[in-house]
């Protein structure tokens, strides 16, 4: 039997599948955020991208920020960037921390990468030796970052045209993608590499997973982080290809895994997880980041939130609508806008670049931005009114400034929710 749901139920399972839901966020509440919190938020959403951009924050914390409020980065870096542990990295969406418990789960892609590459860049085919050679130095190394290779050396060993630092990153990349080098950890974010024999356990290297198990494995636990979505939803959570996905879903329908669904609108059918929860209401009020993966896959945002996004860092300046690295605004079961944020570090200032707030919600009325599947009538939203927003955002600026060890907020004036969280800022004391 196939249920309906409609978008305002699928929004709240959603964010109550990514870990956001009625409970106030823990340093929110008065609480410390601890390892268990942290390690929690990972194995919910099975993966956490990572981004260079740090113009407020790197993106990779953002994700706890949002569902924890403020918490000792620190505590998180030993966690996840620990030598040897609990994470790794793979390309498991784009470049992101894992569970080491799942990197079996991308053995197949590892091969078949290793297998295509050197017939899709020649590159490959034209440095054979750098790659024997990068083998045979971590070996004799052990974890290094790319700049700790040692150039002399490579010069005495190559064969060919000169080893420069850009060729022996991208052959520690090809190594990576393939699965023989793996992340040994980052020091102030710079990754370094050793052999998989080197870092992972050897009870997790013998694993191994056939490709249609490792699919099936992958697309549960997306459609666990989404809660609903279409096929093309979950293949998008770990970038799979979706006629292989396709076949995972259809195996994981009939073993009661995933129940078959319609969504109000939605042009395609979708699919719950059968442990989904559907909260009556979601209280919270968070930025996230571009590559949350509430909104990292743009349509299904614009599905389920009516809400168009796009970071705008390549955009030339004079084109910019929203600002250089814009962050959604959550405010319970909606984004009802967003904000582009500085952290000048030197100042020690938060800065809000930018502010703007949907408007479309103060009437029900069409901005060009909406999703055609989204319900319209303003009667089935429950946005909070304009001044309570610019309250709680406000607020969630200064968890931010506080968590950034900064001083003082500043806004400028610019945004349409701008000038109102000057004002809110103006008549509060701390």
């Amino acid at each position: 039997m196939v249920t309906s749901v409609s978008v305002a139920e699928a929004r709240r399972i959603a964010l109550a599948a990514s870990g956001f839901g009625r409970k106030a966020a823990p340093a929110r509440n008065g609480q410390s955020v601890g390892t268990r919190q942290l390690t929690t938020t990972i194995e919910r959403l099975g993966l956490i991208q990572l981004d260079s951009v740090n113009v407020f924050e790197r993106s990779h914390y953002l994700p706890f920020f949002a569902r924890l409020g403020g918490f000792d980065k620190e505590l998180l870096d030993r966690q996840i960037f620990a030598p040897t542990g609990r994470y790794t990295e793979y390309w498991a969406h784009e470049a992101a921390i894992i569970p080491m418990s799942s990197w079996p789960l991308w053995r197949w892609k590892m091969a078949a990468l290793r297998d295509s590459d050197p017939n899709r860049y020649p590159w490959v085919r034209e440095n054979t030796a750098l790659l024997d050679w990068l083998r045979l130095e971590l070996r004799r190394t052990g974890p290094v970052s790319a700049g700790e290779i040692d150039h002399d050396a490579a010069l005495t060993a190559r064969q060919g045209p000169w080893w420069g630092w850009s060729e022996v990153k991208l052959g520690l990349e090809f190594l990576f993608r393939w699965g023989e080098v793996v992340s040994a950890g980052r020091t102030r974010f710079e990754r370094r590499y050793a052999l998989a024999e080197q870092v992972i356990p050897e009870a997790v290297s013998s694993i191994a997973i056939p490709r249609a198990d490792a699919h099936r494995e992958l697309i549960a636990h997306a459609a666990s982080a989404l809660g609903i979505g279409t096929t093309a939803d979950l293949a998008d959570y770990y970038r799979l290809k979706i006629p292989e996905v396709q076949s995972s879903v259809n195996d994981l329908v009939d073993a009661g895994v995933l129940l078959p669904v319609s969504v109000d609108g939605w042009t395609k059918p979708a699919v719950l997880h059968r442990d989904a929860r559907a909260p009556r209401t979601v209280d919270v009020a968070a930025f996230l980041s571009p590559f949350d993966p509430v909104v990292w896959n743009r349509p299904r945002a614009e599905r389920l939130f009516n809400f168009h996004y796009r970071i705008e860092i390549y955009t030339p300046a004079a084109k910019r609508v929203f600002g250089y690295y814009s962050l959604p605004i959550l405010i319970d079961d909606e984004l009802v806008g967003r904000i582009d944020l500085k952290n000048d570090r030197q100042a020690r200032v938060l800065r809000v670049q930018a502010a703007w707030y949907e408007d479309r919600f103060d009437a029900g009325l069409d901005t060009g931005l909406e999703a055609r599947s989204y319900a319209k009538s303003a009667a089935s939203r429950t946005v909070p009114p304009l001044s309570e927003i610019a309250e709680r955002v406000v607020d969630v600026l200064k968890q931010a400034r506080d968590w950034q060890n900064l001083e003082r907020i500043e806004i400028v004036d610019r945004g349409n929710l701008a000038p109102h969280l000057s004002g809110v800022l103006a008549s509060t004391t701390d």
